[in-house]
C-alpha cells in the first residue's frame, strides 16, 4: 500500500507546548471523509505517550450489560457497581472474579467484554482517593459536549465559523455552572512531581530508615 506521501509539518499546541507533527496524505483524506481533524488521533496517541488510560465506568456497564438478557440484569448490573465502587484493588480484583465465575459459562461474551482491558478501568486506584469520583468516569464531559454538539449540529453549517465558535464558547459558559468544584485540588502539584498512590493513599518513599521499621516489625 502506497502512503502516496505527506501534508507539509506543521505544529500542534499540546499539553506539553507546541509539537511537529506530519500527516500522510491518505489519513488525511480519510478524516476528511469522516468528518473529523487529524489532531485528536495523533495526540492521543503521541503527545500523552506516558499517560495511563481510564475507561469509563459507566460506558463500560453499559457495553457489558448489551450481551445478557434483560431478565438478568439488574443482577449483572449490580457486580461491575461493586467493582469500580470497591474500597481498594483487592476487593475490587475479587469482585471482577466473582463476575467471571457468575456469568461466564451462560453469557461468555459479557465476561469477554469485562475482561478484555482489565487494567485500564482499575487504574484510577493509582490515583489520590480524592479524585475517584473525577475519573472513574467520563459521564460529565460527554454529557457536556454532547449538549454543546446537539445544539451545534442543529445551525446546519449556516452560521459563519466565528460565530459558531462563540456559540460553542456560551454553551460551555453556560454548561459549567452545574459542574462539581474538583476535590483534591492539592493533590495535582504530588502527581505532577510523580508522588506515588496505591489504593488512593501516597505512598510512602522506601528510604533506608523505613525499610529498617519494616524490616524489625516483620
Amino acid at each position: 500500500m502506497v502512503r502516496n506521501g505527506y501534508l507539509p509539518e506543521r505544529e500542534v499546541l499540546s499539553a506539553i507546548g507546541p509539537v511537529p507533527v506530519m500527516i500522510g496524505l491518505r489519513a488525511h483524506a480519510i478524516a476528511r471523509a469522516r468528518g473529523r481533524g487529524f489532531a485528536a488521533r495523533w495526540y492521543r496517541r503521541t503527545c500523552a505517550a506516558d499517560t495511563r488510560d481510564q475507561r469509563c465506568w459507566v460506558r463500560k456497564t453499559a457495553n457489558v450489560l448489551d450481551y445478557p438478557p434483560k431478565s438478568v440484569r439488574a443482577k449483572a448490573k449490580s457486580m461491575p457497581h461493586e467493582i469500580s465502587m470497591a474500597e481498594n484493588r483487592a476487593n475490587a480484583e475479587a469482585a471482577f472474579d466473582r463476575f467471571i465465575a457468575t456469568f461466564q459459562a451462560k453469557y461468555p461474551r459479557a465476561t469477554e467484554c469485562l475482561a478484555k482491558d482489565r487494567k485500564a478501568p482499575l487504574a484510577f486506584y493509582d490515583f489520590p482517593a480524592e479524585h475517584w469520583i473525577h475519573i472513574r468516569t467520563s459521564n460529565p464531559i460527554e454529557s457536556t459536549f454532547g449538549t454543546v454538539r446537539h445544539r451545534t449540529d442543529r445551525t446546519k453549517g449556516r452560521v459563519s465559523r466565528s460565530s459558531l465558535l462563540g456559540l460553542t464558547y456560551k454553551l460551555a459558559m453556560s454548561a459549567q455552572k452545574s459542574w462539581n468544584r474538583l476535590r483534591g485540588l492539592e493533590r495535582l502539584g504530588e502527581l505532577v512531581a510523580g508522588a506515588k498512590f496505591v489504593d488512593g493513599v501516597r505512598a510512602q518513599p522506601r528510604t533506608k530508615q523505613n525499610r529498617s521499621v519494616q524490616q524489625a516489625a516483620a
